[in-house]
């Protein structure tokens, strides 16, 4: 039996009521389930070497050491897990100590980093109740009940309840291999429900990311959301914007870059996440009737690379998520008299700075993500050796997606995509016949610009001239 558990045992679920407090009646949880191995299908077979050397090195030097949350859930699902986090008693300078490959991270939540290679394994000590003696280096609340700090350390049961939603209070004990169910998370497997610990607006709260996990998990899992923990989203979305932006880039990456985007996205809408995160683009979709279709093709198409297993990039994403307010506010700068291509560059610094503010884009995507709507510009001009030189960009491929996503979206139409489509894969007779054709078809291209006249230079009198 896990050290330290008699006193806990002897009474799980008054012990776990005792620490939400009597004021919150809804955390009343079912008592401890230890579910031992015979009984369940998680493997070590399934856990990476790196995530299996973490445990055991912990457990040999004395530690309690638990594989927690995801990892678990999906392997009780039948998935293949990812990503592997380690809970124990060992604080995070315990941790440090016993391994050379590790950095302790984060003032919020300080946790430990094990890197072996590529693979980081996240090691977090059990986290325990705050309280008002604790002081803010440790612990800290924000007058709205958002967690600044939470690093008040504790015992497995008090770390359970700390978790978010029931299938992630699943820990894989390494030294019996035996599953801890603290909260009835595999119930709500079974169920396939997605549950919040706790009350859920106190939990929200604490931590309005946790809204967006709801949406993500019910998205991922194919999970209906318990109608008590969807209740009060809706309600309390605008404590997104209490959120640093830059936390919010991750989640946003998680939230659309997982396979599961376009139900995200609906899932986004229906409870007003949306506007928090990109506020612009949700007025764009109002006024602009193809700028949720282009948001839907990109993630439809984001969400088939993520299945084939192929390349994927936010640049791409975050170009579609923010092409409606561009256009908004290039047209309005047109129509005060600027030309179109510096109307476009100044339309899109406007956006970027206004998105800032909400959820970061760091440059190494801003940037591409600038050079395939440069290209939006371009690939309309068809003749000479512009052309070529639009196709050896090195962002055309994702312009030219992009360019597709727009025509199928209705936003314009459709013709131009089909004919760098051909392009792309003719010899170069064909790619002759097809500049040729445009040559020939006037509406095929935009018509040049006037170019100044090369003023002649006077010649030099020779001798005898006047």
């Amino acid at each position: 039996m896990i050290k330290g558990f008699t006193r806990f045992l002897q009474s799980p679920g008054e012990r776990l009521r005792s620490l939400f407090g009597p004021q919150e009646p809804s955390a009343a949880l079912p008592e401890l389930r230890i579910i031992p191995r015979e009984e369940h299908p998680v493997s070590r077979q399934h856990f990476s070497d790196a995530a299996l050397k973490v445990l055991y090195r912990l457990h040999n030097a004395g530690h309690e050491a638990f594989l927690v949350g995801g990892c678990i859930r999906d392997s009780l699902l039948g998935r293949m897990p990812k990503d592997f986090d380690v809970a124990t008693d060992a604080t995070p300078e315990q941790v440090r100590e016993l391994f050379r490959n590790s950095r302790i991270v984060g003032r919020r939540f300080r946790i430990v980093h094990v890197r072996f290679g590529r693979e980081v394994i996240e090691v977090t000590t059990f986290r325990g109740k705050p309280s008002d003696d604790h002081g803010d280096h440790i612990a800290q609340q924000s007058d709205d009940g958002m967690l600044l700090r939470d690093n008040v350390w504790g015992n497995i049961e008090e770390d359970a309840i700390r978790r978010d939603f029931t299938i992630n209070a699943l820990y894989y004990n390494i030294a019996d291999f035996s599953i801890h169910d603290f909260a009835g998370g595999v119930q709500d497997i079974e169920d396939r429900t997605l549950r919040l610990i706790g009350d859920p607006a106190t939990r929200y709260r604490e931590d309005p990311v946790r809204m967006l996990r709801a949406v993500r998990f019910a998205a991922k899992l194919d999970f209906d959301i318990d109608p008590a923990t969807e209740a009060p989203i809706a309600e309390l979305a605008e404590l997104m914007l209490q959120v640093p932006p830059a936390r919010l880039f991750d989640e946003v990456l998680k939230l659309f870059m997982s396979g599961h985007g376009v139900e995200t996205f609906h899932l986004l809408r229906d409870f007003g996440l949306f506007a928090m995160l990109f506020p612009e683009a949700d007025e764009a979709m109002e006024e602009l009737p193809w700028a949720e279709a282009v948001i839907e093709r990109a993630l439809t198409s984001t969400d088939r690379r993520v299945r084939d297993e192929r390349p994927v990039t936010p640049a791409f994403l975050f170009a579609a998520l923010l092409w409606g307010p561009v256009q908004l506010r290039q047209q309005a700068l047109e129509a005060d008299g600027m030309p179109p291509i510096p109307a476009q560059q100044a339309a899109s610094q406007q956006v970027i700075s206004r998105q800032l503010q909400h959820v970061s884009i760091p440059k190494r995507f801003s940037l591409p993500m600038r050079d395939i709507w440069d290209l939006q510009q371009r690939l309309p001009l068809r003749r000479g050796k512009r052309v070529f030189q639009t196709r050896e960009h090195p962002r055309f491929r994702a312009a030219y997606d992009f360019l597709l996503v727009r025509e199928a979206a209705g936003e314009m139409e459709p013709g131009l995509g089909d004919w760098w489509t051909a392009f792309q894969d003719a010899d170069e007779h064909e790619q002759r016949r097809l500049l040729g054709k445009v040559d020939a078809d006037p509406a095929g291209t935009p018509a040049p610009r006037n170019k100044r006249r090369r003023r002649r230079r006077r010649r030099k009198p020779s001798n005898g001239e006047s």
